[in-house]
C-alpha cells in the first residue's frame, strides 16, 4: 500500500468548477523564485483538459497516495495575488455557500482566468516638441493631414495616446513623418499611468456645502482610518454626491484609494464625468460594457495603486487596492447590487466585510434605504446621517394621486395627466412619464372570446411589441409573430391590453406632435452609447417628453424636468413577495425625485386604481421614511427579514415529479437533522416558485429561516453537501441563495 505523499510539499489548488472542494497537485520541477504562496496561479491538467488553477494552500500530506497526484504544468505568477483579495474570496465562498474555485475565478478579470500575465500594458503618448510648438500648420505645405494632426496635438497639453489619435482618422505613417521632422515626440507609458508628481488633487474647487452637508462631512471625517459604517440618508437632490467627493478628497490626501460602487452601467458615464471634472488623479471604471483588456488594465492599476479612484458596478467589489481608504455604495438599496445567478453575492454586504477587514469607513448612500440597512442604523450598528433638505434652492416635489378608475386612458394616460403635461410644455419645460413596462402592451387579447397570448414555455403572458411587430416573452425571450386571427375562436378582433412604453410613446406623439418624445428602455438603448447620447439630448434643456422604465429613476440629475407622471403605481401593492411593497415604494420615491431639481418647482402625478390604499396614501402624504417604519414593524411581527435571516434553495427541472420527490425527501431529512442537532432553523416547503414554469422548466423552492446566522449556515451547508452527493440530484439544477432579495 502506497503512503501519502510527503517527499515534496503538496499544492492545494482551487479550480473553476462548481464542486465545493480543492484538488491536490505536486509542484514538480517548477518553483517560484520566492517559494510557494497562496494566491499564485498555475497551469494544470484537470481531467481531460488544461486549466488555470490558483494555489490556496501548501501542505505536507495528501489524502491521496503520491502516485495518484499529478504535477502542475507551469507557474504563471512569480508573486501571489493580493492576500486581502484572497481572503475576500474565501469569505464570499463560505458565506454564500459557493465553490471556492468558482468564486476565485468569478472575481478575476477574464484574461487572468485564461492565464494572461498580471502586468501593466504600455502605450505610446505623443506630444509636441519645442520645435513643434514654434511651427505653424502652414509650414507643412501640402501635407494637409500632417498639419491637421499637428494642430490637434497642439490642443492637448498633455499629449494624446496612439489609439486616440488613430480613432480620429490619422495613421502611423503621419505620426512617423512628424516625428522625423522633430515636431512631435512619443513616450512609452503604462496604459493607466500614475498621477503626475506635485500635481494638485483637485482639478476644480469643491462646491460650498450647506449646513447639513457640512455636518455630515465632519462626521464622516471622524471615521477616517477606522471601520466606520454609515448610512447617508438623504432625500433626492440633497447633495449626497458632493459629500462623497469631498470625503474622497480627504482620503486621497491621506495617500489612499477610494472605491465607489454604483448600481447600473447607465450611471457610469455621468458619475465618471463628474469625478473627472473634480479630480486630477487617475480614475478607472469597471463594468460589463468594457472589453477584457480594458477591465484587466483597470484591475491591475487599482491593485498597483496607480488608480486612485475606482468606480464600478457590483463586480467591482472584487477589485484589489494597494491602499484602500474608503468604500462608498451609492443607491445602496438597489437590487442590482445582488448577483441573481451563479455566485449570488451582494456587493453592498461584501463592501461592509471588506471595509471591516481593512479598518476603513464604508458609506451607504440612499434616499430610500433598504429596510435591512435602515434597521441596522436604527439599532445603532451603523452611524445614521440625515440630509433632509435639497441642496441649493430647490424644494421637494409635491406628490398627488390621480384616481383613474372609470376614466378614459390614452396610452395609459388619463385626461388630467395629459392636461398637466400640456401646461408644462407650454412653459418650455421637460416632462418624465414613468411606466415600468417595456413593449407596446402587456399582452394581446381576443375581444370576442377573451383569449390571451401566453408563452408556451412560461407561466406568463407574451408582451406585444410594435417595433417590429411581434409577441415576446420577457422571461425566456421567446419570440413569435402576431396572429392574423384568434387561435381559439378565429375572430380577427385582437386588441392590446394595457400600456407599455411603446404605446405610451405613440399616444404622446399623437397628442403633442411638435414636441420630441424620447423613449428610454432596454429596447431603445441596446446600441452602444445609445443611453449616453440620449442623456446628452436631455441635458440640452430643450422641451421634450421622456418615456421610460426604471432606467430613468436611478440617480440621474435632470435639472429641466418639472413634472413626473407615474402611469401605473399599483404593480407592487399586492404581490406574493413580501419585499414587493418596499421595492415599489423605493422606485416611486426615486422617480419622483427626478422632478424640480433646479430653480423651477416640481410636481409628481401618480395614477392609480387604488387611491384609498393605506400604504400608497402613507407614501404620498408622509413619505418613504414613515412607510419604511410601518413596514419594519410589520416585518418584526411576522418575523421576516431583516428580523430573521433566510436561505432559499431553488430547484429547476424539466421533470416536475423528479424535482418534487427529491426536494420532499431532502426536506424531511433536513428536518430530522435539525431536530437531532437542536438547530433553531425553520424549513418551509418545498413549494412551487411564484412562476412555477419558466423557460420550459419547473421551478420549486425550499426556504430556510432562522433568527441566528450560524445555525442557518450550518443547515445550508448540510443541504448543499447532501444534494452534491445524491445521484438523483444531479439530474436537475439547484442553487442556494443566501439573503435573497426576491422570491422569483
Amino acid at each position: 500500500m502506497q503512503q501519502p505523499a510527503t517527499a515534496a510539499r503538496i499544492l492545494e489548488i482551487a479550480v473553476p468548477t462548481p464542486l465545493r472542494r480543492t484538488f491536490d497537485y505536486l509542484p514538480g520541477p517548477h518553483a517560484p523564485a520566492n517559494g510557494w504562496h497562496a494566491g499564485m496561479r498555475v497551469k494544470i491538467s484537470f481531467g481531460h483538459r488544461d486549466a488555470v488553477g490558483i494555489v490556496v494552500a501548501t501542505k505536507s500530506e495528501s489524502v491521496l497516495p503520491a502516485g495518484k497526484l499529478k504535477a502542475i504544468k507551469d507557474v504563471i505568477d512569480q508573486a501571489p495575488l493580493p492576500a486581502d483579495w484572497l481572503a475576500l474570496c474565501r469569505f464570499t465562498a463560505r458565506y454564500y455557500q459557493h465553490s471556492l474555485g468558482d468564486t476565485l475565478f468569478q472575481a478575476l478579470p477574464v484574461l487572468l482566468r485564461q492565464g494572461r500575465a498580471l502586468e501593466a500594458r504600455t502605450r505610446e503618448r505623443w506630444s509636441l516638441t519645442a520645435k513643434g510648438h514654434a511651427t505653424t500648420a502652414d509650414a507643412l505645405g501640402r501635407a494637409y493631414k500632417q498639419a491637421e494632426l499637428l494642430e490637434m496635438l497642439r490642443l492637448h497639453r498633455h499629449g494624446m495616446v496612439s489609439s486616440a489619435i488613430t480613432a480620429q482618422g490619422f495613421t502611423r505613417a503621419q505620426l512617423d513623418a512628424l516625428s522625423a521632422k522633430g515636431l512631435i515626440e512619443g513616450a512609452v507609458e503604462q496604459a493607466i499611468a500614475p498621477a503626475r508628481e506635485h500635481s494638485d488633487i483637485l482639478a476644480e474647487p469643491s462646491l460650498t456645502l450647506n449646513r447639513e452637508q457640512t455636518d455630515a462631512l465632519a462626521t464622516l471625517h471622524t471615521g477616517l482610518g477606522t471601520f466606520f459604517p454609515t448610512l447617508l440618508h438623504g432625500v433626492t437632490g440633497s447633495g449626497k454626491t458632493e459629500v462623497y467627493l469631498q470625503l474622497i478628497d480627504a482620503v486621497l490626501r491621506r495617500q489612499q484609494q477610494a472605491l465607489v460602487l454604483i448600481p447600473e452601467i447607465g450611471l457610469t458615464p455621468q458619475t465618471l464625468t463628474r469625478f473627472e471634472r473634480r479630480f486630477s488623479v487617475p480614475i478607472v471604471t469597471l463594468h460589463s460594457g468594457m472589453n477584457d483588456a480594458e477591465r484587466l488594465d483597470a484591475w491591475e492599476a487599482a491593485r498597483a495603486g496607480r488608480a486612485r479612484i475606482i468606480i464600478g458596478t457590483r463586480s467591482a467589489i472584487f477589485t484589489p487596492m494597494a491602499a484602500p481608504g474608503v468604500i462608498i455604495v451609492d443607491e445602496e438599496h438597489d437590487d442590482s447590487f445582488k448577483q441573481q445567478d451563479g455566485l449570488r453575492y451582494h456587493a453592498r454586504d461584501l463592501a461592509l466585510f471588506r471595509a471591516q477587514t481593512h479598518d476603513i469607513p464604508v458609506v451607504l448612500g440612499s434616499a430610500t434605504p433598504s429596510l435591512t440597512t435602515l434597521n441596522h442604523a436604527r439599532q445603532g450598528r451603523y452611524h445614521h446621517i440625515h440630509l433632509r433638505q435639497r441642496a441649493g434652492e430647490s424644494a421637494q416635489a409635491a406628490l398627488e394621486l390621480l384616481d383613474v378608475r372609470a376614466r378614459p386612458l390614452e396610452g395609459g394616460l388619463c385626461p388630467q395627466a395629459l392636461e398637466a403635461i400640456s401646461a408644462q410644455l407650454e412653459q418650455k419645460r421637460q416632462v418624465l412619464i414613468f411606466i415600468n413596462r417595456r413593449g407596446y402592451a402587456p399582452t394581446l387579447s381576443c375581444h370576442q372570446c377573451g383569449w390571451l397570448a401566453e408563452c408556451p414555455r412560461c407561466d406568463a403572458r407574451l408582451t406585444l411589441h410594435r417595433h417590429p411587430p411581434q409577441l415576446i416573452c420577457h422571461h425566456c425571450d421567446y419570440h413569435t409573430r402576431l396572429p392574423d386571427a384568434c387561435p381559439s375562436c378565429a375572430s380577427a378582433d385582437l386588441r392590446p391590453l394595457g400600456s407599455g412604453t411603446e404605446r405610451t410613446e405613440d399616444a404622446l406623439v399623437s397628442a403633442f406632435p411638435e414636441t420630441p418624445v424620447i423613449r428610454v428602455d432596454r429596447d431603445s438603448t441596446r446600441r452602444k452609447d445609445a443611453l449616453s447620447q440620449t442623456f446628452e439630448k436631455i441635458h440640452k434643456g430643450e422641451p421634450c417628453l421622456l418615456v421610460g422604465t426604471q432606467m430613468l429613476a436611478k440617480g440621474h440629475h435632470f435639472p429641466h424636468i418639472t413634472l413626473v407622471v407615474v402611469v401605473n403605481a399599483d404593480g407592487g401593492l399586492y404581490s406574493a413577495d413580501f419585499r414587493a411593497l418596499e421595492t415599489s415604494a423605493q422606485l416611486l420615491t426615486q422617480v419622483a425625485g427626478r422632478a424640480g431639481r433646479a430653480e423651477h418647482p416640481g410636481r409628481v402625478l401618480i395614477q392609480t386604481h387604488h387611491p384609498d390604499d393605506q400604504n400608497l396614501l402613507c407614501l404620498v402624504q408622509e413619505g418613504y421614511d414613515t412607510l419604511a417604519d410601518n413596514l419594519l414593524e410589520e416585518r418584526r411581527q411576522a418575523q421576516l427579514p431583516p428580523f430573521r435571516h433566510m436561505v432559499l434553495l431553488r430547484g429547476e427541472s424539466a421533470h416536475l415529479d423528479l424535482l418534487t420527490t427529491v426536494l420532499e425527501t431532502v426536506s424531511q431529512e433536513l428536518r430530522a437533522w435539525l431536530g437531532e442537532h437542536a438547530r433553531p432553523v425553520d424549513c418551509l416547503g418545498p413549494v412551487p416558485a411564484p412562476m412555477e414554469r419558466r423557460q420550459g422548466r419547473y421551478h420549486m423552492h425550499l426556504m430556510l429561516m432562522s433568527a441566528h446566522r450560524a445555525p442557518l449556515h450550518d443547515a445550508a451547508a448540510w443541504l448543499a453537501n447532501t444534494l452534491e452527493h445524491r445521484p438523483e440530484a444531479r439530474r436537475f439544477k439547484w442553487s442556494l441563495d443566501v439573503d435573497p432579495v426576491g422570491l422569483d
